[in-house]
């Protein structure tokens, strides 16, 4: 007898077997279909991974399928492939990765197909006499479908007040008949520009030139600094694949950065273009990730989850600022999108670009070691100059809400000619916590090893690692006294104050706080464009891919901050943000300047950036992680553990690390370090503890990780404390 080999979503590192329906052809089944099935008291949407001859549990204990739901996969091949790949190297259980891989409609068992694909109309013969004076709905019902030829689906029957429990009834007469639409797309028009592409500068025809002329698989590292003119290389690319009948899937960081990069996109191809981010609804994400598995789209714009649609025609993936954490999950199935792209172009055969200004230092060593094709814009597009820099110490200097008088000087002159500043603090609210002024008591959060941040618009304290809130309290928790002050400076906190120096100017606001609504981010965008004289404030969202071509001048109030991280990748995001931020000014005729307000004007790292740009301090780091021993030079997992009580999920991890200490057969070479309490111990009311295993032999780490996970699973005490495998980490915390 066959037997169905299924990955079912669980946190079970194992396949499941069962008998296959009554109705099934078992010849016809094909790995990837997904199958309906019983998983203890509920009903499950499992994937096919083999039809087997054998089985290890006894046959009267195997459980039937209840039905098949797919008659061909709904990944292909390369896809399906993927993500086996991502859960086998990521550590993860294959059933809720190859989930992971699919639409959220597809993971619940739904259909796989358009919405409204299912229509009804009148029959070709249909006559409104053939139903008696009795049947006052019915006849109601088909007049509706005769005034719809073309089909209307029954969500749409219910709108207009029609009863869609009646079709069948109408049918049976035959009246009304449904069938299959589905949405056609094509456009007529076989130009595929709207525009004319702009004229590129030497060193960004190379770029093209070397993209296009790729044959099959290559991964390239295009570096330009900001305002060079990356995204006009790719959408050159593009138009290459798409003249060859082929799609481009491009992935951004954020949600954020999607209005502007399709705005562009639409605006050059007339064809197509889709977007897949965690905004839209599952019935949305279904009908883009369908209209891209069938080649109808053919562009893609995506946040990280859409390194998993499905293309007909793939032709070349773009990672955009390739260097941002948000392409790495950090919860769950924790993939890197960035990674996992070079996979897929690879198993694809298709070339895959990493755009952006500041290089991964995993990246940049990629490009040393030539895995990755090196493509370099270093000069600004058109007659833009790069900015000026100007370090402002702020040492004994008095600060007004955190700004410094020769700064406030600054913003008033470039806001007197007629231009935009940018102000930007990565810190939200009002204020990053609260102090009693009497005895020093800070406004912690109870369930986090943090301050609670101070908001005004509402008057609130919020704790932005567990998302508790609480109401601003009239007196001190700790001695009673009135005397409650703000300390430090937020982005409410700022634009209040730039609100009283700047009263004839605009001040917007941009932090996840404003952004929140739907289309909010764009208005703001489409504000900013109207090109008169304003001042932005916001957090590292307007760091990113952003096009502000009135501003001159960009202030970075906490350059400091990042410089002094416990985790050894803070000097890089602290270079890159700063260097991201500072990109926003003089990107078109107007010169630009970046003041950075700095208690630490001496710091190498600082003056390094200044001075000689982000490929020297990225060369520098790059040699100071080697010496050191940490990544890229070797390869990184850790372990994650939390509970309710102190000290539990460190006694766990400790008890792993001596298990497989003792265990004569672990592989040679692997590096320990901890368990260790997090560097935010508790968080969201839960204790955590971190085991790191470091290796330069990859093969050796996951043996070794393969160990641990076992015996992590067969422990009882496990039962106790969540635990979690991060391979390749991106956050130490």
């Amino acid at each position: 007898m066959p037997y169905l080999r299924l990955a079912i979503p669980s946190p079970l590192r194992r396949l499941f077997d069962y008998l296959p329906p009554q109705d099934c052809c078992i010849e016809r089944l094909q790995p990837g279909v997904r199958v309906k099935v019983p998983f203890g008291r509920r009903e499950v949407t499992g994937v096919l991974i083999e039809v087997s001859e054998i089985t290890d549990v006894p046959t009267g204990k195997l459980k039937a399928a209840i039905t098949v739901l797919d008659t061909q996969p709904p990944l292909p091949e390369s896809l399906f492939k993927l993500a086996r790949w991502a859960g086998n190297y990521y550590q993860h259980p294959l059933g809720d990765a190859l989930s992971q891989a699919l639409p959220v409609l597809l993971r619940k068992g739904g259909a796989c197909e358009y919405a409204h694909q299912h229509l009804w109309r009148a029959a070709k013969a249909a006559d409104i006499a053939q139903l008696g004076k009795t049947a006052a709905r019915q006849r109601e019902l088909l007049l509706l479908l005769l005034d719809h030829p073309n089909g209307i689906s029954e969500d749409a029957i219910r709108a207009e007040g029609g009863q869609s429990s009646l079709l069948k009834k109408l049918e049976e007469k035959s009246l009304a008949e449904s069938f299959i639409h589905k949405p056609n797309h094509q456009l007529q028009n076989s130009e595929p520009l709207h525009e004319a592409p702009l004229t590129l500068n030497n060193e960004q025809q190379a770029a093209v030139s070397a993209i296009v002329r790729s044959n099959g698989f290559t991964s390239f590292l295009l570096q330009g600094v900001t305002g060079s003119g990356k995204t006009e290389v790719y959408l050159q690319a593009i138009e290459h694949y798409i003249r060859e009948g082929k799609q481009a899937l491009i992935l951004v960081p954020e949600i954020g950065l999607t209005p502007q990069t399709v705005a562009r996109f639409k605006a050059r191809f007339n064809l197509p273009v889709v977007v897949l981010h965690s905004n839209l609804t599952d019935r949305q994400r279904l009908d883009a990730w369908l209209q891209a598995k069938e080649g109808v789209a053919r562009i893609i714009i995506g946040t990280r989850s859409a390194i998993f649609t499905p293309l007909k025609n793939p032709g070349v993936i773009f990672i955009d600022e390739e260097h941002d954490t948000s392409f790495k999950q950090q919860e769950g199935f924790r993939y890197n999108a960035r990674d996992l792209a070079v996979m897929r172009g690879n198993y694809e055969d298709i070339p895959v670009v990493l755009g952006t200004a500041t290089p991964a230092i995993e990246s940049l060593y990629n490009a040393r070691q030539g895995r990755y094709q090196w493509l370099k814009l270093n000069q600004r597009a058109g007659n833009a100059q790069p900015p000026k820099f100007e370090l402002l110490d702020i040492r004994q200097l008095p600060l007004q809400d955190g700004l410094a008088e020769p700064l406030i000087q600054q913003i008033r002159g470039h806001l007197q000619q007629g231009t935009q500043v940018l102000i930007f603090l990565n810190r939200r609210g009002f204020a990053p916590t609260l102090m009693c002024h009497d005895c020093g008591w800070l406004a912690d959060c109870k369930r986090c090893d943090a301050h609670m941040t101070l908001h005004r618009k509402p008057f609130h304290l919020h704790c932005h690692h567990c998302d508790s809130q609480r109401p601003v309290p009239a007196t001190c928790d700790s001695c009673g006294s009135t005397e409650l002050k703000p300390v430090g400076a937020g982005t409410e906190r700022t634009e209040e104050a730039l609100l009283k120096l700047f009263p004839e100017f605009p001040v917007i606001r941009v932090d996840r706080d404003t952004t929140q609504r739907k289309h909010s981010m764009q208005q703001i965008m489409d504000r900013v464009h109207e090109g008169k004289p304003c001042i932005l404030v916001g957090t590292q969202m307007l760091a990113k891919g952003h096009h502000f071509p009135k501003v001159t001048l960009v202030a970075i109030l906490n350059a400091d901050s990042g410089l002094f991280s416990a985790d050894f990748r803070g000097m890089e995001r602290t270079a890159q943000l700063i260097l991201q931020v500072s990109g926003r000014a003089g990107r078109a005729e107007h010169p630009g300047k970046v003041v950075m307000q700095t208690h630490h004007a001496e710091h190498p790292t600082i003056t390094s950036l200044v001075t000689e740009g982000y490929q020297a301090f990225a060369e520098q780091e790059l040699s100071q992680r080697i010496s050191a021993q940490l990544p890229p030079s070797l390869y990184c997992a850790m372990f994650r553990a939390e509970a309710n009580h102190q000290g539990l999920a460190e006694r766990f991890l400790s008890k792993l690390r001596n298990l497989l200490e003792e265990d004569i057969l672990q592989p040679h070479g692997i590096q320990w370090l901890g368990p260790l309490p997090s560097p935010m111990e508790k968080r969201a009311g839960l204790f955590r503890a971190q085991l790191v295993l470091q290796s330069r032999d990859r093969k050796a780490l996951h043996h070794q990780l393969q160990s641990i996970i076992y015996q992590a699973e067969t422990d009882p005490d496990a039962r106790k404390v969540r635990w979690s495998v991060d391979v390749d980490p991106v956050d130490m915390f």
